[in-house]
């Protein structure tokens, strides 16, 4: 029998408990806030429109148009925080079987919106987080972290978050951010483990929703989303930043 469809409880003190236990959790707007009050949040409102300045996808190995971009790399340690020189993004077929296997360099997030209070925030909090999750044995001084924006448009064509379906992204820690949703439906965020049973699913609906994840155990991917009024641009904007040992 496989587990029903739940998401664990977004109470700010389960929230370390459920990625211990589960190898994911589910954070509503409220806590996230509040987390990211803590470490320094500012002028949200600035940071969301950044999502209005990103560049094509150009390396959907699916034809699609629907997905737009900017990436950045830094190093967290408990010294700070600090920008790596642009660089390409890289994935192994094993983890991205649609875009992997390509050095692929996106536009690189504007120094504005890396320096950002809310950015900068979001990078303190998910780097004391994870780290703190993290083995002794295991825990590396310095951390790789990589930060993606992403905007995935629908109308003409269909809109796929996660076009490689359901995968690990190669990493040790995920952390999925909603910035804004206009204009969509659907767009459920699926966990299952590595055995491909289901373990969760929910919806991230209000801006800071967010999703963790420890991507050692296991898998998650988006549904499609779906316009609500043809009339009317349609799109999903979340941000990802994921930690790796180097």
């Amino acid at each position: 029998m496989t587990a029903p469809l739940i998401a664990p409880p977004p109470s700010p003190d389960d929230l370390t408990a459920s990625l211990a236990s589960a190898g994911y959790a589910f954070a509503r707007a409220p806590e996230m806030r509040a987390l990211l009050e803590t470490a320094g949040l500012r002028d949200w409102d600035t940071f969301a429109r950044s999502w209005d300045d990103l560049g094509i996808d150009g390396y959907m190995a699916d034809g699609g148009r629907y997905r737009r971009r900017r990436f950045a790399a830094f190093a967290a340690s408990h010294d700070g925080i600090t920008r790596k020189p642009h660089q390409p993004h890289y994935q192994s077929r094993d983890y991205n079987p649609l875009n992997g296997g390509v050095v692929r360099w996106f536009l690189p997030v504007t120094d504005a919106i890396a320096d950002h209070p809310a950015m900068q925030a979001v990078l303190d909090m998910a780097h004391r987080l994870f780290d703190s999750l993290t083995p002794d044995s295991m825990r590396p001084r310095v951390w790789h972290v990589e930060v993606h924006q992403f905007r995935i448009t629908t109308g003409n064509e269909q809109g796929q978050p996660t076009p490689e379906g359901m995968h690990r992204d190669g990493v040790d820690w995920v952390l999925v951010m909603l910035v804004r949703r206009e204009n969509v439906s659907s767009g459920e965020t699926r966990v299952e483990d590595v055995s491909r049973e289901p373990l969760g699913s929910f919806t991230l609906a209000e801006p800071m929703d967010a999703a963790f994840v420890d991507d050692d155990r296991v898998l998650h991917g988006v549904t499609a989303i779906e316009t609500v009024d043809p009339s009317r641009p349609a799109y999903r904007d979340v941000l990802v930043v994921t930690l790796r040992r180097e």
